[in-house]
């Protein structure tokens, strides 16, 4: 997008700032696609047990023929949420929140979800929105809502709360590995403080063994990252690098499938970097099929 086009999505509408009476809405909308908009619902289940004044983030919706059709999460993410078929509403839902991202200017690290919206939302915002360091096109997005088809690794289990200082190291190596820099901001930092949280909400999986000194460590860890809708989309998914070949990521997912499907949702998702070959195959291994594709831009 150029100059000329930046002025004019600046001189269109934005999209409605929605309001907590919206909510009931906005999920409806989310359920057309529970597994491309569970970033999303996530976040507005949560809005609605906090009321949207506190939830850290606000919800713009596009309305069409009077309807809500399509709604964006802005928050520390930027998450949109657009089913539908129309190219032209599809397209006038991206230009709304393009032109309320525009005006607000950039407050996320990140936008991510199902790729057409993410391409399309950035598309018209690059020229606006300097800074990108990454764009990841293609993510596939993946299910499973059946048994898995390896067996579960017996020692994959959930975090304790007396662990967190054996995690937190995995998930920073994670993190670093992924992103390219390291999220560690100190011990009430917003990604220590995220990693304390999933654990205590029984969200954090993890496989201890003992090192070489005796002690423990995680050789493999998977986080629920966001649960809403019927849909639990794993996060984090990582491999202690000397351990790594030995197929502890297949059975330790087939774990966390486990787990999940007994205790927490029906459908088990994640998105992978299409370039990730090794980690799409052991989660086709798994049992995981892909539905969809995400897409993610890093700033």
């Amino acid at each position: 997008m150029g100059p000329r086009r930046a002025m004019l999505l600046d001189r269109r509408p934005g999209a409605r700032v929605l309001d907590d009476v919206d909510l009931g809405a906005a999920l409806e909308v989310c359920a057309l696609d529970p597994v491309g908009s569970v970033l999303a619902t996530a976040r507005i289940e949560a809005a609605r047990s906090a009321r949207l004044g506190g939830a850290g983030g606000a919800l713009w919706g596009y309305h069409h023929g009077g309807a809500l059709v399509a709604v964006c999460w802005a928050g520390a993410n930027m998450v949109p949420v657009v089913p539908v078929e129309d190219p032209a509403v599809v397209s006038d839902a991206l230009d709304a929140f393009a032109t309320s991202a525009a005006r607000q200017g950039r407050r996320c690290s990140s936008i991510v979800g199902p790729a057409p919206a993410v391409l399309g939302l950035w598309n018209r915002l690059r020229a606006v929105w300097p800074g990108v360091r990454e764009v990841r096109p293609d993510q596939p997005s993946m299910v499973i809502d059946t048994a898995p088809s390896v067996s579960a690794d017996p020692q994959v289990r959930l975090s304790r709360p007396d662990e967190f200082d054996l995690v937190l190291p995995a998930c920073i190596a994670m993190f670093t590995e992924e992103v390219g820099y390291s999220p560690a901001s100190g011990p009430r930092g917003p990604y220590e403080t995220r990693v304390r949280t999933l654990i205590d909400q029984g969200r954090s999986f993890v496989r201890m063994e003992p090192g070489s000194d005796g002690a423990p460590r995680v050789t493999f860890k998977a986080e629920l990252g966001a649960v809403a809708g019927g849909v639990a989309q794993v996060q984090g998914v990582w491999g202690e690098p000397e351990r790594r070949g030995v197929r502890l990521s297949e059975h330790g997912m087939a774990a966390v499938v486990e787990a999940t499907r007994d205790h927490v949702a029906p459908v088990v998702s994640l998105y992978v970097n299409d370039y990730n070959a090794r980690a799409i195959a052991a989660y086709t291994a798994v049992g995981f099929r892909q539905v969809g594709s995400y897409a993610t831009v890093l700033f």
